[in-house]
């Protein structure tokens, strides 16, 4: 089907705003949830699995964005597997994201409401019901458009650095040694691989500043320099924190308090030598949270809002507004489907199944990368070779069972595509 003419959206986001976007994807879950998660799959080997993630990471990342100056659309992977390889691997993009991006904003909006409820001492039977409000509200953001979820993410973004920055001032003086014993050794190989796995969801976020190309400005510019620079602060944070954390309660321990309470870093902060830093912690959490939940419904509306224009979902998905700043319907289904994934209730769940679909999207987007002609290349082509060989060699260390879901669920989004077609026709 033909890419018909569409209005497009308004260019609005700088450098500074791309950066803020991008840290407010990764600055959240990943470091206040799924570090603790990893951390029962590697034990202390968790902090090399932080690290390995980064660098997989950083080759996906310059893919991303060398791809993203050369087609500045709004759509990311999507737009790319159409625009550089073919249809299917484009549809196969653009649905995977819709999945493991509709799980993460669950995960980010569980997080959210766990911090919360336990910063407020309320009950937890109360978990879902605040979560379901945290999507409804920044549901709403989105739909003002761009510029409103700038400020918002500009606002919480600053306050989750500089809780997390507080966390490892005041942690370091409290590391045992002793919890780094046997590092190499603890979790395994598999137990390493799968980490690393879980862990490179946690820096995928950058990848929002790539499907925002269309509302960027100057995109062959802004969009390299703010995804290596959103990669390089996430990386030194989080490779510290997991380092803090571990050290100072041991892997075991971290683990336990994920799977418990969702909300480690607090019980660790109000734990270090004289330092009060739980409340702070407990606010950065929840910021972090209402960080990525935002930017997550911003990235969900406009990978759909790509695919409802090539007639791969509902024609109505595939428009904006008249000022041209927000495509509605798109920003509506996707916090509806949000909601939906949150009534499942589980962290560990959400976030396992994000892991391998995100593989998949990104071993098509590093597939793309590959087809780039000399001229639209500006990093070497062994980037896009390297981020392709660990997004397939991770993606098989996740769980058998999430493979075939995932793969079952990308057999239901064919036939989903097949019947909106016919039913355009």
């Amino acid at each position: 089907m033909a890419n018909h003419p569409h209005q497009a959206l308004k260019r609005e986001l700088g450098v500074t705003g791309a950066v803020l976007m991008g840290l407010g994807s990764i600055v959240g879950t990943g470091v206040f949830v799924s570090i603790g998660i990893a951390a029962g799959l590697a034990g202390s080997t968790v902090v090399l699995a932080v690290g390995l993630a980064a660098f997989v990471a950083m080759a996906n990342g310059l893919n991303s964005a060398q791809l993203a100056a050369a087609h500045p659309v709004s759509g990311g992977t999507y737009e790319y597997g159409y625009r550089f390889l073919n249809p299917a691997l484009g549809f196969s993009a653009g649905w995977m994201f819709l999945l493991a991006k509709s799980a993460s904003a669950a995960t980010a909006a569980l997080g959210f409401s766990a911090y919360t409820l336990d910063l407020l001492g309320i009950d937890a039977r109360w978990l879902i019901p605040m979560a379901l409000g945290a999507v409804l509200v920044l549901t709403s953001i989105v739909l003002a458009g761009i510029r409103g979820s700038n400020v918002t993410n500009a606002v919480v973004v600053s306050m989750t650095l500089a809780a997390l920055v507080a966390f490892v001032v005041f942690g370091f003086s409290d590391i045992e040694p002793g919890n780094f014993d046997g590092f190499l050794a603890a979790g395994g190989t598999v137990g390493l691989l799968e980490a690393t796995a879980l862990m490179f969801v946690a820096y995928t976020g950058y990848g929002r500043i790539a499907t925002l190309g269309e509302e960027v400005r100057d995109p062959a510019r802004t969009i390299p320099k703010a995804i290596i620079t959103t990669l390089v602060v996430s990386m030194f944070l989080y490779v510290s924190v997991a380092y803090v954390a571990v050290g100072v309660a041991g892997a075991g321990r971290l683990a336990d308090l994920t799977a418990e309470l969702a909300a480690p870093l607090e019980v660790l902060a109000a734990e270090f030598s004289g330092s009060g830093l739980a409340r702070v912690v407990a606010i950065g959490a929840i910021t972090a949270m209402l960080g990525v939940l935002l930017n997550l419904i911003l990235g969900l509306s406009r990978v759909l809002l790509a695919m409802g224009r090539r007639g791969d979902m509902p024609a109505a998905t595939g428009r904006v507004n008249e000022a041209g700043t927000t495509p509605v319907a798109a920003v509506l289904v996707m916090g509806a489907v949000v909601a939906g994934l949150v009534l499942i209730g589980d962290v560990r769940t959400t976030w396992t199944f994000s892991a391998f679909t995100v593989l998949i999207y990104y071993a098509i987007t590093n597939l793309a990368a590959l087809r780039l002609t000399p001229e639209q290349r500006r990093f070497p082509r062994w980037v896009a070779v390297a981020g392709l060989a660990a997004c397939l060699f991770l993606a098989f260390w996740v769980e058998p069972i999430v493979w075939l879901i995932g793969l079952g669920l990308l057999a239901v989004g064919f036939v989903a595509r097949a019947l909106v077609r016919s039913t355009a026709r």
